[in-house]
């Protein structure tokens, strides 16, 4: 349910300069859900930001990103975290 989304998310807000990977995830299970359940997936400006302020001096940052799913009642089912490997794409040489 929650696997690709904030790898999507990246790479459509830091643009096709940037490469996006899942690396790991967790997921606590706080109670079991029952009917449909739901997650809310959101990026802030200023998290976009601060991964490319990191990647101007590191190789890689791996940012992880939290969404809890709830059920109907809005209770807290589940709580997942998503580890995403951020790199700037390397530049090919023109082989001259």
């Amino acid at each position: 349910m929650t696997d690709a989304f904030y790898r999507l998310m990246l790479m459509a807000n830091l643009g096709h300069d940037y490469m996006v990977w899942d690396k790991s995830a967790s997921i606590r299970c706080r109670k079991p859900g029952k009917g449909t359940v739901r997650a809310e997936f959101r990026l802030s400006d200023g998290q976009i930001e601060d991964i490319r302020e990191k990647l101007k001096t590191l190789p890689k940052y791996e940012p992880v990103l939290s969404v809890e799913v709830k059920d109907q009642a809005g209770v807290v089912i589940a709580e997942v975290e998503k580890v995403r490997h951020v790199r700037k794409k390397q530049l090919e040489s023109s082989g001259n």
